[in-house]
């Protein structure tokens, strides 16, 4: 029991500004950001995530991405995706202020300028679900893991290209066990 069960604890960071996002790429053993659009992730991340490796102890091995969010195996996309549109709401729109939210900062480099201000002047102004309404659907669709066996096979592929390692998830389907067994066996296929 006194024995360690490894040398060195891993460290993983949820980093979102460049600041940070860039020492995590030079210490930490991984990254886990939040929203995390793989597509659209290199112009949000993308010089900081160079200048940290180029830095990067090589001993440390290869930094480590986690990265997913909302999952569910099945053909109700639509509605799954709308669960969680309140819960982004709350992080583009109402976690910080006016001139200084993370989240909100993420999505507009995303593309989504206009899109993210409407949405943090509607929450901040107490109006959540116009806020919640006006969120993109590309932005719920992009930061979710929700579609049948194909579309997540697909969106497995583009994490894979961005040098994503390790999927979470969390469940948001009628069934989440079945949701997680089936997902499974696609990251299985892949």
């Amino acid at each position: 029991m006194d024995a360690p069960l490894r040398e060195r604890i891993p460290v993983y960071v949820a980093a979102l500004g460049p600041a940070n996002t860039e020492l995590t790429a030079e210490l930490a053993e991984g990254w886990a950001p939040f929203l995390y659009i793989p597509e659209r992730a290199d112009a949000v991340w993308g010089e900081a995530l160079a200048r940290g490796a180029a830095k990067r102890s090589a001993e440390l091995g290869a930094l480590e991405i986690v990265a997913g969010g909302p999952m569910a195996v099945g053909d109700d996309v639509t509605h799954k995706r709308e669960l969680d549109r309140h819960h982004l709401a709350l992080y583009v729109g109402g976690m910080g202020a006016r001139d200084k939210n993370f989240y909100n900062t993420v999505v507009r480099k995303y593309g989504f300028e206009a899109q993210a201000r409407e949405v943090q002047d509607l929450y901040l102004d107490g109006k959540r679900d116009e806020a919640a309404a006006k969120l993109p659907d590309a932005l719920l669709e992009g930061t979710s893991l929700i579609g049948d066996r194909s579309y997540l096979r697909d969106r497995l592929a583009a994490y894979r290209e961005r040098g994503v390692t390790v999927v979470q998830v969390q469940p948001v389907g009628d069934d989440p066990i079945r949701d997680l067994r089936l997902f499974r066996e696609i990251l299985d296929e892949c």
